[in-house]
This record gives C-alpha cells, structure tokens and sequence, in this order.
C-alpha cells in the first residue's frame, strides 16, 4: 500500500475535531467549528474547522489544511512523523502498511464482501423456496415484495449445514465463512430457521446480518446478529442508511428508532427518512454519521425508564456533534413504531410531524414520575433537570429550561441557579500545548480576492458580475483555476468538482471560508458585497498596471526611446482616468 492509501486509511478512522479538540477549545458554530487560532495572540475566535469537508483554517495566520497538516502545524513535526503520531492514536499499525499486510487486509475486506453479498443472494433465494418462510415475510409481516427486495430480505433454512455447504461450493474457505460471522462455535450455521435482514453500510454493502426468528420460542432469543468482524461494528452502524440517505437531505431530519424491523416498515409505507441504532445505545459515531445528511434527528425511543435514560445520554452526544433533538412519542397504547404502522401509518408520520424538544419531553417525563407538591419530590425532580440543563452548551437555552423549572417547582429562578452552580461542573478541558510560538495576527493584503472566489463558490446569482474579472488579476493558480470554473458553471458548489480536484485541499478550505463568512448573508448582501470586491479587484489592479508603466516610462526615458515612451504616456493617461480618485 502507498503512503497514499495509508494517509487514506489513517484519515478514515479520525474525527478531525477530535484531534484538533485536543488543542483548540471548539465551539459549534453551524455545520463548523469553532475557536481561538493556535498560531497567534487573537482574542476573537476565527479558527474554523470543517467535520463534513474534514479540513480546517484559521483566518488569522491564513493557515489551512488537512489533519495532517494541523499535527505537522501544532508539532513543528514533518509529515511522516504525524502520520505515525495519528496512526498510533487510532491503532493502525503502519509497519504492516509499508509492507504486504497491507494488501493482505484489503484482500481479506473485499473477500468478505464477497462472501457477505453472496450469502445475502443466498438467503434471498432460500426464501422464495420455502413456503413457511414466504407466510410469515408477506402474510405475517405483510411486507410488499418491493421492501424486500431493496432491504434485501431472505431466510436462513433450519438444517445448519446449509450455507456452509453452499458457500463451499463458491470456493469460499470455513476461515472466511468465520472472519465475516456467518458460523457458529461448532462450524455450523449461526442463523438458522431465521427472517434475514442484512446489515448495510452507507453505500449499501452487506456487513452482516440481523436475523429474526419466525416463532418466538422459550430459549431461543427473538433476534440474533452478526458479531463484530473485520466490516461491522454496532458502535458505528446505522441500520437502513443506504435506502433513507435521499429522503433525509430531502426532508432535512432523520428518525432514529430502536428496532431495524420499525425501520423496515416505515419504508414499507413510504416514510423512508428513518434509521435504527441496531439494538445498541446511541454513540457519537452514530450521530456523526448523520450530521453529514443533516443536523435534524428525531429520537423515536420507548417512554420506559431505559428509554429515558438513553435519551438522556444523547443530549451531550447530539450537542457536541451539532445535532438538534427531538423526541417522537407513541401513542400509550401502542409499543413501537411497527404496531402502530399496522395501526394506521397516518398515525406514525403525524407523531414524527409532532416531535417535541429533547429536554421539554425529558422534563416532562421526570415531573410525571416525581411528587411535586413534596420537598423531596421537587429536590429528586430538580437534581435530574439541573443534569440534562447542564448538558447544553447555550446559556440562552439554558435560561429557557431553569424558567420551566421554576414554574414545575414554584422555585425562584436564583436558587436553581444557585443549585445548578453547586453542583460539581465538567472541568475545563486542559489543552495540549502548541510547539510554535504566538505570532501577531497578519493582515493578509489579497485576502479580499479569496473572498471573491469564495462568496461567488457558494451563489451562483453573483457570478454575472464576474464578466470583467480576468485571471491575470488574481495571484495565484489556485484562484485563476476556480474563477475559470465558476465562471463557466451555473450551480452551486457544495464539493469539490471534478474539474477541480487538483486543487481539492484549497477549493475546501475556500468553501470552509464561504460558508463561516458569506453562509447567513442575504441574497442582497452578498450580491452587493461580490460588486464591491470586484470594484477593489479591478482599481488594485489598474493601480498595479500603473505602477509597471511608471516604471517603464523611467526606463524609456532614460534610454531615450521617445516614441516608446510617447505610447506609455497615453497608456497611462488613459488608465488614471479609470483608477477613482480616492484609490491614486
């Protein structure tokens, strides 16, 4: 594997706010982050990090790039030593890398794609085969013959030989079979007599499996997956992301809910925005995952106590990834989202269309299980408020949720915050130190062209404006490439374009700036803004014209080429006539 595919596989497994977190305090700010440059003495933040275009730039030194550079940066180490330095921080053995092992792993992962895919075809035909199987998947379950082909959907038969021998047959060995979760402790089958439902990952490649048993039966459990292998890993895996990927972008919030088969049944009814944790608590990764589609989730967990305390604990996760809660209540009567679709589906998308706030519900919850006319009642209600209030990182939010307190308590506004600062706080995060010393904030003098290229990125409306900017007026390379581009294309650029993957690190690190600068602006703003900076492009570059003729009129002077020299004159007349005043 080249240094390439090792940065690549590196980068895959880091968060780059994590990393950069380690040195800069970040604050949310929209899809970035945000925070106070590591490399000078600023007191206003202008250090931003992008998690969807996985760079970062900091505004006051002008400084930007990869992760990679940001540990080259903070380290004052070159490029090999901070791919070691993250290598070792995620646990990928770079010497296995360098050498065959890495191949080998790459071989290893594609045969169990192999495998995966061959044993979800397998299921797939064992169903149609088997006539209990067909009852329980169309009559039972009463899934349309659509949703089961999209999620794929098979029968594991009840010999416990029968993949194994079949996947014999393909020239696929038991190791394989093993490595990719397919096999019991005894070599056997592990899914046997099952409804199959694979696992897919975001591109919609078989994983590994959740496997539903037909009949309940007193020890056997209800459901059975695939363990974690080489590919699946629960803490990151959202279940049915590959088939509601579209819809979230479209709608602009996800559903989370606790059981594959609700999600199943929700695509089955057309409300395909909606995704499962997979029967495992909710993680960062999981969230993560999300926010690239979206910064809307809508929790659809049980009301019990462990629902609860799940929703709880995604408080922190979902505000530290930029992700806005809301919690979808079922019906009382009713215990997951599959029953009441078999209720009446109109029922299912009016409870997602009702989604309440995350600490609204949660203090609801908790007034509902506390006797609040009892001092007890109250110091047991407020304690579990106080902690959900803590976790959010707005002081304005914070102040809303102490008034709902108040009025559930009859407290005074001042002694809950005067409980809420008893309490012991998250410390501080101490920060790693940063190798380079501080240096003043530099005024960057053709900052004003990137900022040209950068608004007229991100709106197309302005680029009419564009007609008499020519690329010999910008500085660099990078910038003449994407003025040639965005004045050629109409739309929106939101990733980097073919066209322009050469440049890849700087056409992210301009949109990073766009979007921190120009993302809030109104239409007007920036289409007046965009006219302003290109008057300033335009007069610094007939000023610059100027200066180059003065000087060879000097010349021509001196050497006594008066004909030449006659010709600048009128050049420069001509070009002092069109610099404005105030700019000579």
């Amino acid at each position: 594997m080249d240094m390439q595919d090792m940065k690549e596989e590196v980068r895959s497994r880091l968060n780059i706010e994590d990393v950069v977190g380690e040195y800069v305090q970040l604050k949310r700010a929209g899809r970035n982050f945000k925070g106070l440059s590591p490399f000078t003495g600023e007191r206003t933040p202008s250090f931003y990090v992008s998690p969807d275009k996985n760079i970062w730039h900091d505004f006051s030194s002008n400084k930007g790039g990869d992760v990679f550079s940001f540990v080259m940066e903070v380290e004052g180490i070159d490029f090999r030593a901070a791919l070691e330095l993250l290598a070792r921080r995620v646990g990928v053995d770079l010497a296995q890398y360098d050498s065959a092992g890495a191949q080998e792993i790459a071989k290893r992962k594609n045969r169990l794609y192999e495998v995966l895919d061959l044993a979800a075809q397998y299921y797939q035909q064992s169903l149609l085969k088997n006539p209990h199987a067909i009852e329980y998947v169309f009559g039972k379950r009463k899934l349309s013959k659509e949703i089961v082909q999209s999620f794929r959907i098979g029968y594991a038969p009840s010999t416990g030989d029968a993949l194994v021998n079949f996947l014999k047959v393909k020239k696929f060995t038991q190791k394989e079979a093993q490595d990719a979760g397919l096999l019991n402790r005894f070599s056997g089958d592990l899914f046997r007599g099952r409804m199959m439902v694979p696992l897919m990952d975001g591109s919609g490649r078989v994983i590994g499996f959740t496997a539903r048993i037909l009949e309940d039966e007193p020890n056997a459990p209800k459901y059975l997956n695939t363990p974690e292998t080489l590919l699946y890993n629960k803490g990151r895996h959202v279940f049915g992301l590959s088939q509601a990927k579209e819809a979230i972008r479209k709608v602009d919030y996800a559903v989370i809910v606790e059981g594959n088969l609700d999600v199943v049944s929700s695509h089955q009814v057309g409300i395909t925005q909606v995704v499962a944790t997979a029967g495992t608590a909710m993680t960062e990764s999981h969230l993560k995952a999300l926010v690239r589609l979206t910064p809307n989730a809508r929790l659809g967990f049980d009301g019990d106590s462990a629902g609860l305390a799940a929703t709880e604990r995604a408080i922190p996760i979902a505000q530290s990834v930029g992700i806005d809660l809301t919690i979808v209540s079922l019906p009382d009567d009713v215990k997951d989202p599959d029953e009441l679709i078999q209720q009446d589906a109109a029922l299912w998308q009016k409870a997602i269309d009702t989604a309440e706030p995350v600490v609204d519900w949660i203090l609801a919850q908790y007034s509902k299980r506390e006797d609040l006319t009892t001092a007890l009642g109250k110091r047991k209600f407020t304690t579990a408020a106080l902690r959900v209030i803590r976790a959010l990182q707005d002081p304005v939010e914070q102040e809303h949720y102490l008034q709902k307190v108040s009025t559930y308590t009859d407290s005074s506004i001042d002694t809950l915050k005067e409980k809420l600062s008893n309490t012991d706080e998250p410390e501080e995060k101490i920060l790693k130190k940063v190798v380079q010393s501080v240096a003043p904030v530099k005024t960057d003098p053709v900052g004003y062209q990137e900022n040209l290229v950068a608004v007229a990125l991100i709106d197309p409306a302005v680029r009419e404006l564009l007609k008499d900017v020519q690329p010999d007026m910008l500085s660099t390379d990078e910038q003449k490439a994407v003025l040639e581009y965005i004045k050629t294309h109409t739309e929106l650029v939101a990733d980097v374009p073919a066209d322009l993957q050469n440049y890849d690190t700087y056409v992210k690190i301009v949109l990073l700036k766009a979007d921190a600068r120009y993302g809030e602006w109104s239409d007007e703003d920036r289409y007046f803004e965009t006219a302003r900076l290109v008057r300033q492009l335009i007069t610094e570059h007939k000023k610059i014209r100027k200066d180059s003729l003065t000087t060879e009129l000097r010349t021509a002077e001196e050497t006594g080429e008066e004909v030449r020299a006659s010709e600048i004159r009128q050049q420069l007349n001509e070009l002092i006539k069109e610099i404005p005043r105030a700019q000579k």
